[in-house]
């Protein structure tokens, strides 16, 4: 055992971690983080979407030398079927700012900058090392942790979980029940290499300007799922996501998923002669407000992924990561500063300060969405998707066919494939879980 006594140790350097060692060590506390990879982010090859505005919060002049790809000036919805795609983008030259809202990120990257940022603010930050379970005293209070190294278990007041979503760390100790597949998605990824030049020409881009397209319906066959796409600086990152269960019940697989979306004929043309470099695959937690679990007790908290903190219908997650990281430390500082002990009563501060924050706010109101969004799916990512392409066909094709009978065969068409009662009740439903 470790003779040395941490104020805090934190399981894991994703976002979540690193903004909760970063916020511990900026106020003077001795922080231990342990990493299972070769470096933060040496297990993460994906690419990602940075929110400025909370890792600001963080590290104000993060723009100086962190390793940014895009600064995004445009999103666009895809809603597809197999042969087109309907849709919707914004784009603003408000955007090209001189501080950007949102940047595009290769993961492994940014992450080791992150962790060096950590590390420079004071903290000791341990590779190639993994937790094998949290240490407990005879009361069930977690007071460290044990490691696959020889000198294996080492003490702190209070351990923070952010092992990512799948980490066993807390179902081990019995602290959380393990997510289920339906609150899960599987997410596969590719690194597609390419020209600057040719990247900025495919997406109308000038100098650093970023794009990101979204799209759902008939690309993952039913599934409750989205695909993406994001321009970076000399690759473009390309993906797509399912619920596990559905993976499950269907048999899909999720590289066949992948394989169709690249051959699209909307998604063949922007990676057209590109060189995959990188493949990986990424479990996301999906299951909203009503998937979180305990998040503090005796010893220890949780935030992150583990802590099931992912905005599924904003697609947000890195946001949410870095400032409950951030905010579980700031109320384990207070904690700390008035000389109480890492109960689970104290601790409760973690909660209280992240229900007035954004995370749980923006959660909370949108609780339902995802229940119904998986209740629903072959609605919404397969029967909806193809009755708006099979419209837009019948009103954009000119063939000497009177409009009158093109919208007759349009409302048949989802007479057809869905009553009115069926369509209107899915409308209602979706506007009372987003109201």
């Amino acid at each position: 055992m470790i003779e040395e006594k941490f104020d805090a140790i934190v399981v894991g350097a994703g976002m979540a971690g690193n903004a909760a060692a970063l916020t511990l060590a900026q106020r003077g506390l001795k922080v231990l983080q342990l990493e299972r990879g070769e470096y933060s982010g040496s297990k993460n090859v994906q690419g990602a979407i940075l929110y400025a505005d909370m890792l600001e919060k963080l590290i104000p002049d993060f723009r100086e030398d962190a390793p940014l790809e895009r600064h995004l000036v445009e999103q666009r919805f895809w809603m597809m079927d197999d042969r087109s795609h309907t849709g919707l983008h914004y784009r603003s030259d408000d955007f090209n700012e001189e501080k950007p809202n949102r940047y595009t990120i290769i993961r492994a990257q940014f992450d080791r900058w992150f962790s060096q940022r950590v590390r420079e603010a004071g903290a000791t930050v341990l590779c190639e090392t993994t937790v094998t379970e949290l240490a407990q005293d005879a009361y069930g209070k977690v007071i460290g942790v044990r490691t696959d190294r020889a000198d294996g278990e080492i003490h702190a007041d209070v351990v923070v979980l952010a092992e990512g979503v799948n980490g066993l760390l807390g179902t081990r100790a019995g602290l959380r029940a393990r997510p289920q597949p339906d609150k899960v998605a599987l997410a596969v990824k590719e690194m597609h290499f390419l020209p600057r030049e040719t990247i900025e020409a495919r997406f109308n881009l000038r100098g650093d300007e970023g794009v990101v397209i979204e799209a759902a319906g008939t690309i993952s066959r039913g599934m409750t799922g989205m695909g993406f796409i994001y321009a970076n600086k000399e690759c473009i990152s390309l993906g797509i996501g399912c619920l596990v269960a559905d993976f499950q019940r269907t048999g899909e697989t999720p590289y066949g998923l992948l394989d169709r979306f690249k051959r699209h004929p909307s998604v063949a043309p922007l990676i057209e002669g590109s060189e995959v470099k990188e493949y990986a695959a990424h479990l996301i937690p999906e299951g909203g407000f009503n998937a979180i679990p305990q998040l503090f007790g005796d010893g220890w908290v949780v935030v992150g992924d583990a802590a099931q903190l992912n905005n599924a219908i904003h697609r947000e997650g890195s946001n949410l990561a870095m400032t409950s990281g951030r905010i579980a430390a700031e109320a384990i500082f207070q904690v700390k500063s008035r000389k109480d002990p890492m109960t689970a009563d104290n601790l409760s501060l973690y909660k209280k300060m992240l229900d007035e924050s954004f995370v749980i706010k923006d959660l909370k109101k949108y609780k339902d969405m995802p229940a119904l969004m998986h209740t629903q799916s072959q609605n919404f990512f397969l029967t909806y998707p193809e009755l708006v392409s099979r419209a837009m066909q019948n009103f954009l094709r000119v063939d000497g066919t009177p409009k009158v009978e093109k919208e007759r065969t349009t409302f048949k068409s989802f007479v057809k494939a869905r009553s009115w009662s069926g369509l209107f009740g899915d409308a209602f439903r979706l506007a009372r879980a987003w109201r």
